[in-house]
């Protein structure tokens, strides 16, 4: 394996790593996004055992222990496994996440005491770049889910969202809601619920240029509408998956 490096937006860079064995012959990205600034941030730190590979991009633009935050999606292992491996090499780094990550898991998990964010928080991260923290509960799934939004460039850093197979491109501006959709029938990942359409329209108001996946290319183009369209489709699922009698009450 290697991890490939690519601009997508504005000192924002992709650091992926394609693993064939997963669902062959499509195979599987992991994504990383280093945000440039004063306080660099990384928003995923992919698993623990591919932080060799993930160390060594993020070397290829940075000095690793320049590194300011550390964030993600939510706790799961591709998301923060090496988390504290990063937090070893940048003794400056700190974690940082929602109210409910920090309280359930990252108060005990994380080496150093993480900072917790609040809904629509932001960071200023120097050199005209500013974070702002979105909860998304549930959606695409965990309880403690949460997004960043990069407003100088108008990126949106999706974690979950819009996973799809394969090894395209590092940015594309050709639809990424159909192959979401069929990685949805294949891996049935998110967590239905009655507010995910509502809680993916939230960031459709952002209208983002750039949607940053974890799973798949990035999406230069009408952010607004992908994000609806995705809405739809869950809303769809919800619908589908309600006893007939709710069914037809909604």
């Amino acid at each position: 394996m290697e991890t490939r490096i690519d601009e997508i937006a504005n000192g924002i860079f992709r650091l992926s790593t394609f693993v064939a064995e997963i669902e062959p012959p499509a195979g599987f990205t992991f994504n990383q996004f280093l945000v440039l600034g004063d306080e660099p941030l990384l928003f995923h730190t992919g698993p623990r055992r591919m932080f060799p590979l993930v160390h060594s991009a993020l070397g290829r633009l940075i000095r690793p222990d320049r590194l300011r935050w550390i964030t993600f999606g939510h706790y799961e292992a591709d998301e923060c496994g090496a988390m504290n491996e990063l937090l070893a090499v940048a003794p400056r780094a700190e974690v940082a996440h929602g109210q409910i990550a920090c309280s359930v898991s990252l108060n005990d998990m994380a080496d150093r005491p993480p900072r917790m964010l609040q809904d629509n928080e932001t960071i200023d991260l120097g050199k005209g770049k500013r974070v702002r923290y979105i909860d998304t509960p549930h959606t695409p799934h965990g309880w403690e889910a949460g997004i960043l939004y990069e407003e100088a460039t108008g990126t949106l850093l999706c974690g979950d969202l819009f996973t799809q197979l394969g090894n395209g491109a590092a940015l594309t501006e050709s639809d990424i809601v159909g192959p979401a959709i069929a990685a949805e029938d294949v891996f049935h990942y998110s967590s239905l619920n009655p507010c995910m359409g509502r809680t993916i329209r939230k960031l459709a108001e952002l209208s983002p240029r750039t949607l940053a996946l974890m799973h798949g290319p990035s999406f230069a183009g009408d952010g607004a509408a992908a994000l609806g369209a995705l809405a739809e489709s869950y809303d769809r699922r919800v619908v589908d998956h309600m006893p007939s009698a709710a069914r037809l009450a909604a």
